[in-house]
């Protein structure tokens, strides 16, 4: 194995300790010395804490520290949750995790109803999703795609790490319908009112000002 840093392994390990946010290699490298050789500085301090308390884990491009899954239990506690998500919303996000970069139409062409006034907006606020362009079809619509935030909330190192469709669909988050297909503004066919989306969904303001 290469030499290892002693200093600069410790000064990536109180960084990391110290930072309330997960930090891609980047934003590490602009916090430590120049030869610092991060890649490997990282998955030296990860071994490190493989069978410690706390374990170095990554979060698509991004690293942070967190409890080990085997102790979460004892530091968990009762907490006055802010705002629920909607059935709506968490099958939005699961279709967005699944299909991205989808836009809002093709969305809908999943789920069979229009989505309400704001429920991308709070999956955006939440920081789970966050624009990847336009489609290049006419009205250039926005597309979607989940963020590296996403992943550290629910646990994943990488998208390769979601739950099967299959398991989704039995979970009753998506719908069996064939994969989803890229329509023209006008192609896309008239979907009921998303009955499901809550009071905070609709009051939300519109996807970002965007079509």
């Amino acid at each position: 194995m290469t030499d290892i840093d002693r200093r600069h392994l410790r000064m990536l390990e109180a960084v990391l300790f110290a930072s309330a946010d997960p930090l891609s290699e980047r934003e590490l490298a602009q916090r430590l010395p120049e030869d610092a050789a991060i890649p490997v500085l990282l998955a030296a301090l990860k071994a490190d804490y493989a069978d410690r308390g706390v374990n170095l884990v990554r979060a698509g491009k991004t690293w942070v520290f967190r409890t080990s899954p085997d102790l979460a239990a004892l530091l968990s506690r009762d907490k006055l949750t802010e705002r629920k998500l909607s059935r709506a919303a968490l099958e939005t996000l699961a279709i967005t995790a699944y299909h991205q970069p989808v836009t809002r139409a093709e969305i809908e062409e999943i789920r069979g109803v229009q989505l309400s006034k704001g429920t991308l907006d709070v999956l955006f606020d939440q920081g789970w999703i966050r624009p990847k362009g336009r489609r290049q079809t006419p009205g250039r619509p926005v597309t979607w795609g989940t963020t590296d935030t996403f992943l550290d909330h629910f646990g994943l190192e990488s998208l390769a790490e979601l739950p099967g469709v299959d398991e989704l669909k039995m979970a009753g988050l998506l719908d069996a319908r064939p994969a989803i297909q890229i329509y023209g503004v006008t192609d896309v066919p008239e979907a009921e009112e998303d009955e499901d989306a809550d009071e905070d969904d609709a009051d939300a303001p519109s996807e970002l000002g965007q079509p």
